[in-house]
């Protein structure tokens, strides 16, 4: 496979076995309140890494929210950042940029709002709305609690870098040639030497195959152009609209705004949704939009895949650890996964003009719906369903053969997603929304139409026949009134009993990993 290392293939990790307990020890396991939650929410990273000794690292709760923050390295230059950002050449991102940068091809980032001021993204952000009540108009406003995770994700997807450090060379080198003696100081028959040409050559400028700067966090797709939809799906938003009503307008609205490719690095902790997703998703699929979606990561409480990466025609993204293996922390797993990209370590641009490192399939979605821009933009008229097949296509077969929960098709290849020869096929390997609602939904009415995806492209015409989409949904749903304010789940569940056998498992897990480490 292109720019990939070899000796990536392998099983998938073996799952530690959890040891059953009484359901009376479960019932009496302390849950937090605030874990049972069961709307969409971000995905925080992995809560908590841990070493030989079984001691937890820098990942940790912040305050008394429960949601888990990001620690930096010792600060680092611009370009040692650029340095560890082992995925550009490792899964074939700088091969494919000989042919695809992703020119013309818009992003929609769904998230907590882009810094769109920081260097890494100047110019970035073409667009954006807020649709949580908390933000500014563009969009590009942070807010909640993990405000800084949307630029995070913009930056892995469409990053351009900087030139600070190239600045700071080149100053250096003119102040060093200002100090040169002149001739005349200089002892007889001796000349002083020229300035050197980078001294004189005036600003640094980006390169001329992926217009990126030299330093800095450089995204996937670094030409491609990116909206900043902000969302707060926190509690502190108790007064703004419900998180499953913003991530409808925030679908919405991205369709309606020129996306080509909408990322989600945002779940919930179950795997129905609501029926004005039904309407979003499929307003997104009949007009030909690609939608990548994070899979979740174990330990911040997500053991199973849930909505929106449930969604039919949704393209979901697992973890992997740097040796191209399924990560447990910074993954998990479901009949959904498409496929597996890097999640464990990263490195990304937050406010401020600063980076740090950070894990999670949150950034793991941006870099495969960075590569659907790269081949949207190499294809311009290929329809979605034909780049997501693209994708898994070419992806590397990992774990058992074919098609598994944990890695879904396998690890992307990003050469050959842009590059191979791809047979066509006539549907989303990811299933279609539009079949989803014909057999799960039912008709208010004989005779309502059945929703009809438009592989080609084209947006769907208006019908004036009654709404197929208007019916309650045959598995259990959200309740009427839900929680005012959703904070990143800590652990799954909708109950009390449902969330202590979720928190026991987990708890049990990094027992056994602990004493088995030492």
């Amino acid at each position: 496979m292109s720019g990939r290392r070899s000796g990536r293939r392998g099983r998938a990790p073996r799952l530690p076995r959890l040891t059953a307990v009484p359901l009376a020890t479960v019932l009496t396991v302390p849950v937090l309140t605030a874990a049972l939650v069961a709307g969409p929410v971000l995905l925080p990273p992995p809560a908590g890494s841990w070493t030989e000794s079984g001691e937890s690292e820098s990942f940790g709760a912040s305050g008394a929210t429960g949601v888990a923050s990001w620690s930096a390295l010792p600060a680092a230059s611009a370009d040692e950042w650029r340095d560890r950002q082992y995925w550009l050449d490792e899964y074939g991102f700088r091969d494919a940029w000989g042919t695809s940068q992703g020119e013309g091809v818009t992003v929609a980032v769904i998230d907590t709002g882009i810094d769109a001021d920081h260097p890494d993204l100047s110019g970035q952000v073409v667009g954006g709305i807020d649709v949580s009540g908390a933000g500014n108009e563009s969009g590009t406003e942070l807010v909640g609690e993990m405000a800084e995770h949307g630029t995070l994700v913009a930056s892995v997807l469409a990053g351009r870098g900087n030139n600070e450090a190239a600045l700071r060379r080149a100053e250096e080198e003119r102040r060093s040639a200002k100090a040169t003696p002149t001739p005349s100081t200089l002892p007889s028959g001796e000349t002083a030497p020229s300035p050197s040409p980078s001294a004189t050559s005036g600003t640094p400028t980006p390169d001329e195959a992926t217009g990126a700067w030299p330093d800095g966090i450089v995204g996937v797709a670094p030409r491609a152009e990116l909206l900043s939809i902000s969302v707060h799906l926190g509690a502190s938003n108790a007064g703004g609209p419900s998180p499953e009503d913003q991530i409808a307008e925030a679908v919405t609205w991205a369709v309606d705004n020129g996306a080509d490719v909408i990322n989600m690095s945002l779940g919930s902790t179950r795997q129905d949704w609501p029926e004005s997703w039904d309407r979003a998703f499929l307003h997104a699929e009949e007009n030909d939009v690609v939608v990548v979606a994070a899979a979740g990561n174990r330990a911040s409480g997500t053991l199973t895949a849930g909505a929106p990466a449930t969604i039919p025609g949704v393209l979901t993204v697992a973890g992997l650890n740097p040796d191209g293996t399924a990560s447990w922390d910074s993954s998990t797993e479901g009949i959904s996964i498409g496929v597996a990209a890097p999640a464990d370590p990263l490195v990304g641009a937050v406010p401020g003009g600063d980076r740090k490192d950070w894990a999670g399939t949150s950034g793991a979605a941006p870099l495969v719906a960075g590569l659907a821009a790269l081949i949207r933009s190499e294809y311009p008229e290929m329809p979605a369903h034909q780049v997501i097949h693209r994708i898994l296509a070419t992806a590397e077969d990992a774990g058992v053969p074919g098609e598994d929960p944990v890695y879904g098709h396998g690890i992307i290849d990003a050469a050959a997603a842009v590059t191979a020869d791809v047979g066509a096929v006539d549907r989303n390997p990811m299933d279609t929304i539009a079949d989803w609602i014909r057999v799960h939904r039912r008709a208010e009415s004989s005779g309502a139409p059945t929703p009809t995806a438009t592989p080609s492209g084209e947006p769907a015409e208006p019908t004036s026949t009654p709404d197929p989409l208007s019916t309650e949904m045959p598995q259990a749903t959200a309740p009427a009134d839900p929680a005012p304010g959703l904070q990143p789940a800590l652990v799954i569940g909708t109950a009390l009993v449902v969330a202590g056998l979720a928190a026991t498992a987990v708890t049990l897990y990094l027992r056994q990993r602990r004493s088995s480490e030492r």
